[in-house]
């Protein structure tokens, strides 16, 4: 409890910081100078939830992955690649693919009035009894047209 005080506190003071204090504390957090018209409110909420974070662990590192894929050639207002998107060789402009459904999982989509629920098995998808290769071809059966199964069922 008292750790928590303790931060408590800090994240209080982070208001008293000034605005020099607030960017060289964004700079040293995301390898970059801050936006030129940045709030002085978003620099607060940036040092404080690093802050939280150095404390408290932060993001997952599943969550962490995910955005690192998909911001990794991020650069600075200046069009100068930021420290962390210099330092990735391997990354990926396109963004990141979504992971399938967990087998054993339920896809449940609404579509003109009927309530249609897809059971994800080993080896593809079941509709209505009916085994399917694909999302799409679920989609295809559903309504009747080309859908994107994935799109369809929010995935």
């Amino acid at each position: 409890m008292r750790k928590r005080q303790d931060m408590d506190s800090e994240i209080a003071k982070i208001g008293d910081l000034t605005r020099d204090e607030l960017t060289a504390a964004w700079t040293k957090a995301y390898g970059c100078a801050p936006p030129k018209r940045v709030k002085r409110g978003l620099l607060e909420r940036s040092a404080a939830w690093h802050l939280q974070a150095k404390r408290l662990g932060g993001l997952p590192s599943t969550v962490r992955k995910t955005l690192w894929t998909g911001n990794a050639r991020q650069t600075c207002q200046d069009g100068v690649p930021s420290l962390r998107a210099a330092s990735s060789d391997q990354a990926s402009t396109s963004p990141p693919r979504s992971l399938p459904p967990k087998i054993g999982s339920r896809l449940m989509r609404e579509w003109n009035g009927r309530m249609h629920i897809v059971e994800v098995v080993d080896d593809g998808f079941v509709l209505d009894g009916k085994m399917y290769g694909s999302l799409s071809a679920v989609a295809r059966r559903i309504t009747g047209a080309h859908w994107s199964g994935p799109r369809f069922f929010g995935l």
